[in-house]
């Protein structure tokens, strides 16, 4: 979308490849069983090669639903020593202290920490388990650096100024945010289960450390739940995107259905809707490849700047991708000349991502089943039928089939699956 404003966009990913604690909650965030160890354990397989399994499973799942590659990804084990030097740069100015497990932030030392949340420090004390870590001057204070156990080795530790270790969950992001980006930068993203620690703990250790502001601006995505319900393991509804393409289903009609809802607005995913939007996406495609068979490319048109301009407020107006959605749709109901509207709708595709120029022209065989079917539908046209010719292109589209009724008769493709 910034780039479709002609921004200069540099985009940062880091990929957490480090294990961190299994404690989630404010009072024991910094305690329990190391989640990537733990997982590996349970796999048979090293925490290095747990964490090369899952970056590589994120990124062929990117290509699958069209999301651009950041300019930069940068993974935190590739990144120690920033990490370290982060901390010494806290320890120095005064906003750490040592307990027997690690080296800690000192909240109370810091002006404004809970701003993102709208939490004061001391609000955050309801819930908060104080007598998980009693050397913890406060609840709120977070791990900079965690001491490996005595007992036994981690399998992903490293050396620094304060024993053998490894970094604190929140250290990572902002020791390579400053790096790639600077400080300040423009905008931090993430889900909206960071902002109240992750987040709030990230501005206050990137502030401590430089004196100035963080981000510029925060973008939280909320949660997408499954038929109403939370998605996770435990409930038996999370889905990945092989699932999907084991049902039959392209992955860019999952990407459809999320630009369907606004980010800060949970998606409530269910295969109705993903049927729907799948259709939807079809449908679409068909304008494309209707457009195509008569010949029209879009570089015999242009983009009609009239109807480029509701889209492009709406994309700008907090990211509203469904409005901006709905003006696709009135761009192909148009009576605009084939070859604007299909300029005119690939331009828009620049921020849609559904790789609408790649629709191809098909050449579709059917068995007699189907030809039955499509004739029977014609007599029932005939007859103003519309009813039962509706069940019959419902059927069709069933057994994975797109009716197109054209001035010369029906015409009938086989539905697209992206692999």
């Amino acid at each position: 979308m910034f780039e479709y404003n002609d921004y200069h966009v540099r985009h940062v990913m880091n990929i957490t490849d480090v294990g961190h604690l299994t404690g989630d909650n404010i009072g024991d965030a910094d305690l329990g069983e190391d989640r990537m160890e733990r997982s590996a354990r349970l796999q048979g397989k090293s925490a290095w090669q747990l964490a090369k399994f899952y970056t590589d499973s994120f990124f062929k799942d990117v290509e699958r639903l069209n999301i651009r590659r950041p300019h930069v990804i940068c993974k935190a084990t590739d990144h120690i020593r920033e990490q370290i030097a982060l901390v010494q740069k806290l320890e120095q100015k005064g906003y750490t202290y040592r307990a027997s497990d690690g080296i800690y932030f000192d909240t109370s030392k810091l002006a404004g920490y809970g701003k993102l949340a709208g939490q004061s420090r001391d609000d955050r004390l309801a819930g908060a388990r104080v007598e998980v870590n009693p050397q913890k001057r406060h609840p709120a204070d977070f791990a900079l650096w965690r001491f490996s156990p005595q007992e036994g080795q981690r399998q992903m530790e490293w050396d620094s100024p304060w024993g053998v270790g490894f970094p604190g969950w929140h250290v990572e992001c902002s020791a390579m945010s400053t790096k790639y980006l600077g400080q300040p930068f423009d905008i931090h993203c993430g889900g909206v289960d960071h902002i109240a620690i992750h987040h709030t703990n990230e501005i206050a250790q990137s502030e401590a450390a430089e004196g100035k502001t963080m981000a510029n601006y925060w973008l939280h995505g909320e949660f997408m739940t499954v038929a109403g319900r939370r998605m996770g393991k435990s409930e038996g509804n999370a889905y990945l995107v092989d699932d999907l393409i084991d049902r039959g289903f392209d992955p860019l009609s999952f990407r459809y259905l999320c630009l369907n809802t606004h980010y800060r607005v949970k998606l409530n995913f269910t295969w109705e809707a993903l049927e729907a939007a799948q259709n939807a996406l079809e449908r679409l495609r068909e304008h494309v490849r209707s457009h195509k068979e008569s010949g029209v490319t879009a570089r015999e048109g242009e983009v009609l700047p009239d109807v480029r301009a509701p889209f492009y407020e709406a994309i700008n107006d907090d990211l509203n991708v469904p409005a901006a959605l709905g003006f696709v749709w009135e761009l192909m109901r148009s009576d605009r000349s084939p070859e604007d509207r299909l300029a005119t709708l690939e331009d828009f595709d620049r921020v849609l991502g559904l790789r609408l120029a790649e629709v191809k022209l098909t050449t579709t065989e059917v068995s007699k089943e189907v030809q039955q079917l499509l004739a029977q539908r014609e007599m029932f046209r005939a007859r103003r039928l519309w009813k039962d010719a509706d069940k019959i292109r419902d059927e069709l589209q069933r057994m994975g089939y797109a009716i197109e009724d054209t001035p010369q008769g029906p015409k009938v493709r086989k539905l697209t699956r992206s692999p």
